[in-house]
């Protein structure tokens, strides 16, 4: 294979210091930066022209890949490969410990992008909204949401309350990353000093985890427990990602450093405006109030009278101050 030529790959766009938000095209990242795979990436955010709905897709003088196992295959069959040096076991540990995410990690994380209301309805729904083209972004996201309920219900099917598989969800994800955790020790990568396949695909589901903020997650919390996971992530970004970790952290310092508006001053001169719109408002429909019930009348020019201008005046009726107030 000839190493000038440059790969096409597809994939969500990236948010909050990370190249994608994905966990497939993060992996997909992740291995062809650790190997120098010359790659244009392109943000599409558009699943819709993809072979099989879903992203990444990576296109080549041969054809296109669209699966996550397609993808690392192509690399390796054209000699980008990260475990030359690994042992049959230790391959088999790779295999093990992917399985093990699969199964462990990939629900919680559906749960809490797709599921958890409080997350779906003030970060995941309306990101998705942004990011997709218009329409697509009606359509997608109320598409994961149910998948992911529809993973839920497959896993647990005997449980009725969300709460419940909550529970469930959370406790054999804390489980996994605490077996990561002893896994990885005090090394830089799990095996060894180098990055491996196992170590794009541990970053591609640990990431989102980390530095998505999402108000409700307590992954999150346990995750920064394990101070050798969250230092493996901020390894990985700071070496193989450095401009989209800085340009965040770099625009999240100086977000924070800026002095908080009040919230009065926020709203002038929003707020005089909605007060004067109101009163202009108050006072139409008041007058067109007393026009319709007869308390207000416009009579029409009598010409006989040498009283050339149009008169407002109040019929000769009652009229109690209770009645009229002033806003």
């Amino acid at each position: 294979m000839n190493t000038v030529e440059t790969f096409q790959l597809d994939v969500w766009k990236g948010d909050w210091g990370l190249p994608s938000i994905d966990i497939n095209c993060l992996q997909a990242l992740a291995y062809a930066k650790f190997c120098k795979i010359p790659l244009k990436v392109n943000a599409t955010n558009n699943p819709f022209r993809s072979p099989n709905g879903q992203l990444p897709v990576l296109r080549h003088q041969y054809g296109t890949d669209y699966t996550i196992k397609n993808i690392l295959q192509f690399f390796r069959v054209n000699n980008y490969c990260l475990d030359f040096g690994l042992s049959p076991k230790q391959c088999a540990d790779v295999n093990a410990y992917d399985t093990m995410l699969k199964e462990e990690i990939f629900p919680a994380l559906q749960f809490i992008w797709w599921v958890d209301e409080r997350n779906y309805r003030q970060v995941i729904r309306p990101w998705y909204g942004k990011a997709m083209p218009f329409l697509l972004n009606y359509y997608y996201p109320v598409k994961y949401e149910t998948e992911a309920k529809n993973l839920m219900e497959s896993l647990y099917p005997t449980e009725d309350e969300i709460t419940n598989i909550e529970t469930y969800v959370y406790a054999k994800a804390q489980k996994c990353l605490t077996l990561l955790s002893n896994r990885l020790g005090d090394k830089d990568y799990f095996f060894g000093s180098s990055p491996t396949t196992l170590d794009a695909i541990v970053f591609s589901y640990l990431a989102p985890i980390l530095r998505i903020p999402l108000p409700n997650s307590r992954l999150t919390t346990h995750l920064k427990a394990c101070t050798n996971l969250e230092n493996f992530i901020v390894r990985i970004s700071v070496k193989y990602f450095e401009y989209e970790y800085r340009s965040y952290e770099s625009e999240k310092t100086k977000n924070n450093s800026e002095p908080k508006k009040n919230e009065d001053d926020v709203d002038f001169p929003n707020k005089s405006r909605n007060k004067i719109l109101a009163a202009i408002f108050a006072v139409t429909a008041m007058l067109g109030y007393a026009t319709a019930s007869g308390i207000l009348e416009v009579p029409t020019k009598n010409e006989d009278s040498d009283f050339d201008s149009t008169e407002y005046m109040f019929n000769n009726q009652d009229f109690d101050d209770e009645d009229y107030e002033e806003e």
